[in-house]
């Protein structure tokens, strides 16, 4: 497949009163046209940041200090806020947490939809504009597709304004999808069926997605890798299979065994031990040292680097280094 993204070393840090605080240190990963990949953690462990860095809108008081964010050979970190504008939406597009908050209460669907081919697609008339957006509410399950775009959010329930939030994100056929924690607000029935319809939309377009989430059991069959990040740090990263089978970091082990199943035995959950460390704090060693049962005193001192335990399988931790394995 083609490479579509690249970031490399990815360094985004927020300025505060107390200190900087480096909420993504050095992060790299590849992004193949076509291909779904799902970033996973704990709150604070970074990922959402990244997304943010990828389509440069990261919160007041942060910047992005180091790093290439390469879509399609160009680099968008070098990007000023006016050229942006004309990527968002149109090639690389972002369905957020919480689609209430992401969708103006005092317009119809029909209009914040239309807005987006207004923009972007100028060429299109009005009939043409409209068109268009009935055949996408068709295509993420919408009923009666022109009697939603009348409609004001409120009018729709949780589930409905998410498909509203995909389909619009839809629209320009970008050739890449955020998805950032898409069914934090869903209940269970409806979880399934978006991340059903995020597959199912990524294969008719040819769109690649990055999926945000701290649900290990979201991912499992829909993504094709898994990015595994830790207080701003990517630990792990391996194709969906190799994650869930052979797990290598002490961290993925532990999401994992937090993972709730059906055939497991009452009271079997093994949460980790302690917090995520606290980012203001300058540190040496794997941030993940305090919490793992399985650090050496080298862990302390010192960070790890990337060790590639097989095939496109990635793991920063000291246990597979060749003096470290016994």
């Amino acid at each position: 497949m083609d490479k579509l993204l690249e970031v490399k070393n990815l360094k985004t840090t927020f300025k505060t009163k107390f200190g900087d605080v480096q909420a993504v240190n050095d992060v790299s990963f590849q992004l193949d046209s076509g291909e779904i990949m799902a970033i996973v953690g704990e709150s604070g462990s970074g990922k959402s940041v990244t997304a943010m860095s990828i389509m440069k809108l990261v919160a007041a008081g942060g910047r992005i200090e180091e790093g290439e964010i390469n879509f399609q050979g160009k680099d968008l970190a070098r990007y000023s806020d006016k050229e942006m504008k004309n990527i968002r939406g149109a090639e690389i597009s972002m369905i957020f947490q919480d689609p209430m908050s992401c969708i103006n209460p005092v317009y119809t669907i029909g209009y914040q939809m239309d807005e987006v081919l207004r923009f972007h697609h100028k060429e299109l008339d009005k009939q043409a504009r409209k068109e268009r957006l009935i055949e996408m509410l068709h295509k993420v399950g919408m009923s009666n597709p022109e009697h939603r775009l009348k409609q004001y959010p409120h009018e729709l329930s949780g589930g409905m304004r998410q498909r509203i939030m995909i389909a619009m994100s839809l629209l320009c056929n970008p050739k890449l999808l955020i998805a950032d924690e898409p069914t934090t607000a869903l209940d269970v029935t409806i979880q399934a069926q978006i991340m059903d319809l995020i597959k199912e939309l990524s294969q008719e377009f040819k769109t690649s997605v990055i999926l945000i989430t701290h649900d290990l059991g979201v991912v499992a069959s829909v993504a094709h890798k898994v990015m595994v990040m830790y207080a701003g740090e990517v630990v792990e990263l391996a194709d969906i299979r190799n994650l869930y089978y052979n797990p290598k970091h002490p961290y993925t082990w532990g999401l994992l065994k937090a993972l709730p199943r059906l055939n497991m035995p009452k009271n079997s959950l093994m949460p980790i031990p302690g917090s995520t460390p606290d980012l203001l704090l300058k540190r040496q060693g794997c941030p993940f040292f305090d919490r793992c049962s399985y650090a050496m005193e080298c862990c302390q001192n010192m960070n790890s680097p990337f060790f590639e335990v097989e095939p496109n399988h990635l793991v920063k931790c000291f246990r597979y280094h060749s003096e470290f394995r016994e």
